[in-house]
């Protein structure tokens, strides 16, 4: 997890830096930035009255270029970026989606049951024409669709009765706003009684209603009591203008707003006296003064912070979010930090999607059950000091330089979703690029691994923990006190070949414990040697080589050598060791101490007891091959004590016996160790 979050976090520092790249390139090639300021002289015709539609303010009575550039300097400054944004937005065709009504309650789910935004309705009567045919209709949706305004359209031919109900027995728009300044307040519907069905006029309508709800101040009395008054809002956000009334943006702002912060107008067209003005700190309008507990902040001065609705938007969601905008933030990040999975994790690609899909799951549902406490700790009442702390550390830290470069930076990217995508998979390629060489450099065999070696591998892990899940997980020795195993009723029932027999990972045998049988008294091999006869020396030249070979073969190739003996087989005759391989080439005790003249039988021999594990049974004979043990052969032990050559019980674990060939134990659990009495040392004989 901590990965993937430096991941991303070196990320969104990639894309910090490409912006400012970006804006190098842009100032190199036309010499200004996006903050540079505009002079409305030097625009032409078209550009003016697309800056006065992004903003929502009415230019149809205005023909002369004149008036026009005045309404364009009374509304605010104009910046490069905002003219580019401006620009954009216009020669995007994008169609606007307007929704159809089925009936009574879809109508109340979304227009009146929503109380914070605003909506545009066309009501078709029963056998009549709309009021607004489809071409102006459309234009109007575009219209307005760019200060958060939805539309849509209700068929009384779908309902009548709630059409005769509210009385719209003819075609007319219906307009719903809220009707008070609380969150979550009741919502008005009001109709169109125009006579001109004409897009700028029933805009006009649906921005004076929109500003109705807008405090405003003709006054600088007025301005003094409401500066210094304190009520509930902690944000107010005042526009001081030379207007009749605020832009649409601002208007539809203050519904989508609403209950957290408070917008006022201040109309400061006919004052003659400002030195209130001055004394506040006001000394030029068009101006938009944030007013906070802990300042006033002049909006427009840094980046990105320019007088359109979707900026303006992204600053006070910064300053004063809700509790879904921080789920949707926290979202956006964890799906983020998720999908690096598919980058960091190698081998097949099936597995780097069955990887993505398992983490993606994981960290939403993990997501949603750690926001359901924080969501109840909120309604608590003695947390509201918590709360307003929060905020107040919001607003100080987004009102940095900082803060606005990187809501300049969201809104760039934001309208430029192939950039942001690109730029991603950019970034996960690099990730995977490295990951891969240092996995190489490790030597991880998972690197070159196939989708069909991966799908096989997971299918062995399924069947594995599907019939056998306790022995998939857990290996020999064991931490367990159990004195019974409960796997062994479940094996006993799976012996019939009609049943499955349960798949079992062969991991354990390598922790089974190993040594070598040793005889008390038994001299070395070298020592053996070394008082031969040279008479005899030639007769034995090939058991020293057989010696010297023998001391020369590491113990690891014995432990992965596995000899391959057919089913019925179970003697191993061709060498005189029990073992049947060419890496043990020992004579038994007998055999060796008739050809030495050392000890005259096997009784003669006793076994060196004190080298064998505590836990383990003490025999001289494996019952798998009915050998006896020789000197120096290498055996393996049990969990249920007994004892067998390694190659032997290697050879019958392997082939699907997992259980003890006396007993039946299982040889992957732990049984209660046998415990026997030390034998008494006895001195090897002279």
């Amino acid at each position: 997890m901590w990965v993937k979050l430096c991941c991303l976090l070196l990320y969104f520092l990639a894309l910090f830096v490409l912006a400012r790249v970006f804006e190098a390139v842009a100032w190199y090639e036309s010499g200004f930035l996006a903050t540079q300021l505009v002079d409305p002289v030097a625009l032409s015709f078209r550009k003016l009255r697309t800056i006065l539609e992004c903003r929502g303010l009415g230019h149809s009575g205005l023909p002369e270029k004149k008036d026009v550039r005045e309404l364009v300097e009374k509304s605010g400054d104009l910046m490069e970026g905002e003219l580019y944004s401006a620009l954009k937005e216009e020669e995007a065709s994008e169609s606007v989606s307007s929704t159809n009504f089925s009936g009574e309650m879809h109508f109340y789910e979304l227009v009146e049951d929503t109380k914070d935004g605003i909506w545009l309705v066309q009501v078709i009567a029963n056998d009549r024409s709309p009021l607004v045919g489809k071409v102006h209709w459309e234009k109007m949706v575009k219209k307005v669709s760019r200060f958060g305004i939805r539309t849509g359209t209700f068929n009384c031919s779908s309902d009548p009765r709630y059409c005769k109900r509210r009385g719209w027995l003819k075609s007319t728009l219906i307009m719903s706003v809220p009707q008070t300044s609380t969150s979550k307040g009741k919502v008005m519907l009001k109709e169109y009684s125009g006579r001109k069905i004409e897009v700028e006029h029933i805009f006009k309508w649906i921005t004076a209603h929109a500003a109705s709800r807008i405090k405003t101040i003709y006054n600088s009395e007025h301005l003094k009591e409401e500066w210094n008054k304190s009520d509930q809002y902690r944000v107010k956000i005042y526009l001081f203008a030379n207007l009749d009334q605020p832009p649409a943006f601002f208007s539809a702002l203050s519904v989508k707003f609403t209950g957290r912060v408070e917008f006022i107008f201040v109309n400061v067209e006919n004052w003659d006296n400002k030195s209130y003005m001055a004394e506040i700190g006001i000394y030029k309008t068009p101006s938009y003064i944030l007013r906070t507990p802990e300042g006033i902040y002049r909006y427009g001065n840094n980046t990105g912070e320019f007088i359109s609705l979707r900026a303006m938007d992204s600053f006070l969601r910064s300053l004063q979010p809700e509790v879904n905008d921080l789920f949707v933030l926290s979202l956006v990040l964890v799906n983020l930090m998720a999908w690096m999975d598919l980058f960091i994790t190698q081998g097949a690609t099936i597995k780097r999607f069955v990887v993505l899909i398992s983490t993606l799951g994981t960290y939403n549902s993990l997501l949603i059950i750690s926001w359901l406490p924080v969501l109840g700790f909120l309604q608590l009442p003695y947390l509201d000091s918590f709360y307003e702390y929060s905020l107040k550390l919001f607003r100080y830290s987004n009102t940095t330089t900082l803060a606005s470069w990187v809501r300049a930076d969201w809104m760039f990217y934001s309208s430029h979703p192939a950039l942001f995508l690109s730029t991603y998979l950019g970034h996960g390629l690099l990730i995977d690029y490295f990951e891969k060489k240092r996995r190489r450099n490790n030597n991880t065999d998972e690197v070159n691994a196939n989708n069909l070696e991966w799908l096989s591998s997971l299918w062995d892990w399924y069947t594995s923990y599907l019939f056998h899940p306790i022995a998939s997980f857990q290996h020999f020795p064991f931490d367990s006190d159990w004195d019974e195993d409960p796997d062994l009723f479940l094996e006993r029932l799976a012996f019939p070949d009609l049943w499955l027999h349960p798949l079992i990972p062969t991991d354990y045998i390598k922790n089974l414990p190993m040594w070598r049988f040793k005889c008390l008294g038994a001299h070395s091999d070298e020592e053996t040697l070394e008082t031969f006869p040279d008479s005899e020396s030639d007769s034995d030249s090939d058991n020293k080589e057989v010696f010297s070979s023998d001391r020369e073969a590491s113990e690891d190739d014995e432990l992965s050598t596995f000899h391959r003996c057919s089913e019925g087989e179970r003697r191993c005759s061709a060498e005189p060791c029990p073992c049947a391989n060419r890496y043990c080439h020992q004579e038994p005790c007998e055999r060796k101490a008739r050809s030495y003249g050392s000890y005259s039988s096997v009784g003669d021999m006793e076994p060196d007891w004190s080298a064998w594990p505590t836990e383990m049974l003490h025999c001289t004979e494996c019952v798998v091959c009915l050998e006896n043990f020789t000197s120096g052969c290498l055996l393996m032990g049990l969990p249920c004590g007994h004892v067998f050559h390694q190659n032997c019980i290697v050879m019958w674990l392997a082939g699907g016996r997992h259980c003890c060939p006396v007993c039946r134990w299982a040889s992957y659990k732990k049984k209660q160790p046998y415990t026997h009495p030390q034998p008494l040392s006895s001195e090897p004989p002279s």
